[in-house]
């Protein structure tokens, strides 16, 4: 008996020197194929977007590849490990039933093509430029350069905000000054600001300045101008300063809340 079980490990030792062998080869090739995956998206036509997504799916299928290789080089009979897979994937899909849902939420957004790499956008009140979309998340960087990975099954089920699909924005921009000042020459004032920006512009329309609002202790201007959305940020800041700095040089002043506090002896 001792001398058959030894036997059986002899003839079981070149299968595992085998499967591993297959095992270490297998994850080679993957790192390989991915990396010649990688360029070959690079030089193709294929949207940026589905580049670090495409790579996830080829990744973990060929890992899968090399698990059953590997268990058919150990002489597992092959209807044992449909049977084992078939059973591992139930027990995987009840267990990791969010897991798959970001899954299916990565082909919408694969098919759909709400946003791509690059563009600004905003989900549930987070809002970064998109720089990745895997097989489970998408991964935005804020403004102060923080990573947020957001499942892509809440992705494919929020509403989304994308503020750099267009290539033109509307900016409107609010300013306050006192009811004493002359607002015609405050609309004069903000309209020649924008004029002489260059950043703002006259397509699809003119800027377009009037009163807003009556406020408590203000009146409110709207300024309506269109600009590039690479220089939304840019022009809105722009404008804020330069109109604050025209108001000071022709006397128009910007009210602010006053508190007046009268004590009683």
């Amino acid at each position: 008996m001792g001398n058959h079980f030894l036997e059986q490990i002899e003839n079981f030792i070149p299968h595992l020197i085998a499967a591993v062998i297959i095992f270490i080869t297998g994850l080679i090739l993957t790192k390989i194929v991915t990396k010649l995956l990688t360029k070959g998206l690079k030089k193709s036509k294929i949207d940026p977007t589905a580049h670090s997504f495409l790579q996830s799916v080829l990744k973990t299928i060929l890992y899968i590849l090399v698990v059953i290789i590997t268990l058919s080089a150990l002489q597992v009979p092959m209807s044992s490990i449909i049977a084992t897979v078939g059973a591992a994937g139930v027990a995987i899909a009840l267990a990791l039933q969010s897991s798959l849902s970001n899954v299916a939420g990565g082909f919408l957004i694969m098919f759909t093509h709400p946003f791509k790499c690059g563009d600004f956008i905003e989900i549930n009140g987070i809002s970064g430029t998109v720089s990745a979309i895997t097989i489970l998340y998408t991964r935005l960087l804020t403004l102060d350069n923080k990573a947020v990975l957001i499942p892509n099954g809440t992705v494919s089920g929020s509403t989304i905000i994308n503020y750099t699909q267009e290539n033109y924005r509307r900016l409107d921009i609010n300013f306050s000054i006192d009811y004493e000042a002359d607002y015609h020459q405050a609309e004069k004032i903000i309209l020649d600001v924008i004029k002489s920006n260059s950043l703002a512009l006259d397509t699809p329309e003119k800027p377009f300045i009037t009163i807003s609002a009556h406020a408590d202790s203000a009146i409110k201007i709207l300024a309506r101008v269109w600009v590039k959305s690479s220089d939304y940020w840019e022009l809105n800041y722009q404008l804020l300063e330069q109109v604050k700095d025209k108001f000071d040089e022709n006397g128009i002043i910007i009210p602010y809340n006053k508190l007046d506090v009268h004590i009683e002896k």
